[in-house]
């Protein structure tokens, strides 16, 4: 008889192991993965894809705007689409933090997008998962790397102003201080140097580059790190007392591709931002070998990029029962 009841017993401990297990690695069940939509929104890549090549025939900085709404999404609370809720009584919007204020852009290609999904697949995709998807469809589309994007995230239900004036790293401070905010969101120095790549596209605003065209760090003297003949073409573009916002094109060479000329432009002192010039330029970090290795080698920089905007992509995900799927993601529900 005890024989016969040996397998029941044995059903019970695995039953019971798998049990323990799962209430140890749980948490893997909740992990983002590539085939999230599959059987619910097989078509989102495309729409969200669609959406963009439509926007860039009017607007051919918006990718790069749209991929910076990803990372400074995720550099504050994580992946959880918070930067693009707007103020409400209960919510203070990142999008008036000093790093987003008057220069995050591309939110309503974002609706767009958003849009299109809900007609296809209503309450399915998240804002979250809506950002990843179309960073990965601007870098593609400008000639750079694809990458397989994992989803799953779903949207936070309140924003973080003061940590997005806080933890977004700022193109004005020293490459220490970013390498800092970057390793607290557990991204290395190779993320850094590989994610700053996305400057090889994209505008900036003469009000965060000025500091190094006239009076460089209080020393009366621009940035000895710019580029002579550059320094002279920003200097008319950008005086003394004018236009904050004024842009001009971040990579000199080629302003709309995605490529790896950015890297360079850093070895020739052509950098537009301080926080870009800094990974070239300070002595004795480890930074410089990798720009000089991704300067070299476009497919080894594409490679790098592409994983470490899947490392960035991982950064804190709400997802479960967490969060919610906004239905609009300038809201949460039923506000």
């Amino acid at each position: 008889m005890a024989v016969t009841n040996l397998p029941t017993c044995d059903g019970l401990f695995i039953i019971s192991l798998i049990v323990i297990l799962s209430s140890i690695f749980g948490t893997s069940s909740a992990q983002l993965n590539a085939t999230f939509y599959s059987g619910t929104c097989p078509n989102a890549s495309a729409i969200v894809r669609s959406t963009i090549q439509q926007a860039l025939q009017s607007d051919t900085r918006i990718g790069a705007s749209l991929i910076r709404l990803h990372f400074h999404d995720c550099f504050v609370n994580g992946c959880d689409a918070s930067i693009l809720l707007d103020d409400t009584g209960s919510i203070q919007s990142e999008k008036n933090a000093g790093p987003n204020v008057n220069s995050a852009r591309g939110f309503n290609v974002v609706d767009n997008i958003k849009t299109a999904l809900e007609n296809a697949c209503p309450g399915v995709v998240s804002c979250s998962d809506v950002l990843a998807l179309a960073s990965e469809a601007s870098v593609s589309l400008a000639g750079g790397p694809s990458w397989t994007v994992l989803l799953g995230r779903r949207d936070s239900l309140t924003a973080n102003l003061a940590g997005a004036n806080s933890s977004i790293p700022s193109p004005v401070e020293s490459l220490s201080n970013i390498t800092s905010k970057f390793s607290a969101v557990g991204l290395n120095t190779n993320d850094l140097v590989a994610l700053s790549g996305a400057h090889t596209f994209g505008r900036a605003r003469c009000g965060v580059f000025n500091n190094r065209l006239f009076n460089f760090s209080g020393t009366g003297n621009p940035d000895p790190t710019l580029n002579s003949t550059l320094l002279s073409t920003l200097q008319q573009l950008c005086p003394q007392n004018g236009s904050a916002s004024t842009i001009t094109n971040l990579d000199l060479s080629t302003p709309d591709a995605f490529d790896n000329n950015y890297f360079a432009n850093l070895q020739s002192n052509n950098g537009l931002l301080q926080s870009d010039q800094e990974l070239f330029s300070t002595t004795g970090s480890s930074t410089i070998a990798i720009v000089t290795s991704f300067a070299s080698n476009q497919t080894l920089f594409f490679q790098a990029f592409a994983q470490s905007m899947i490392n960035m992509g991982n950064i804190s995900p709400l997802t479960g029962s967490n969060g919610e799927i906004r239905l609009d993601c300038k809201k949460v529900n039923g506000s």
